[in-house]
């Protein structure tokens, strides 16, 4: 398998961050929803929100590494093309993916630094964004849910729009990122 991208293929390496990203936001996911199990403070509970904080910051570093392969590397085109209303729709879908990738870890380094908290990453403590501030950690904690609850929905959006084009439109657009057999 090559590992860039080509015209008609999306390389190993792109395939490869896609999957890992998948699998990391299910993580960043679960992690959140199964705290609620676990009583207020409560080792199980703090080693699931620390577990939130990492996998989610771990996006970040994985959708600098997959920007960097996007920007280098040909994006593979879809056969039969689709319309351009299409087209459009999957440009502004992917923005908005990307967004989320940056935009939610970063959201969330502000909301633990404003809290006052230590911001945890595999053994190392990053460095504090903001002083700290309970009103501006309040406003953003909110800001971080409402997003968080919209990317179930994006993501939803995004698997749906693959399989629609897969088994309907009966295009390449979910086999260029496939792993090869």
């Amino acid at each position: 398998m090559l590992w860039k991208n080509s015209n008609t293929r999306y390389g190993s390496i792109s395939i490869v961050l896609h999957w890992l990203m998948a699998l990391v936001f299910i993580g960043v996911y679960a992690c959140i929803e199964l705290r609620e199990f676990y009583p207020k403070g409560s080792d199980p509970r703090e080693a699931l929100k620390t577990w939130h904080f990492m996998l989610g910051l771990s996006i970040l570093l994985l959708v600098t590494i997959r920007l960097y392969f996007k920007v280098t590397s040909p994006t593979p085109s879809i056969s039969p093309e689709p319309k351009q209303w299409q087209t459009i729709s999957a440009e502004l879908a992917h923005l908005a993916l990307y967004a989320l990738m940056i935009g939610m870890p970063l959201l969330g380094w502000f909301l633990l630094s404003a809290a006052g908290k230590p911001i945890p990453f595999y053994g190392l403590e990053l460095p504090v964004l903001v002083a700290k501030n309970k009103d501006l950690a309040s406003s953003l904690k909110e800001l971080h849910e409402t997003i968080g609850v919209l990317g179930y929905y994006l993501i939803g959006l995004h698997a749906i729009a693959a399989l629609f084009h897969h088994y309907v439109l009966k295009d390449n657009t979910l086999t260029r990122i496939l792993p090869r057999n």
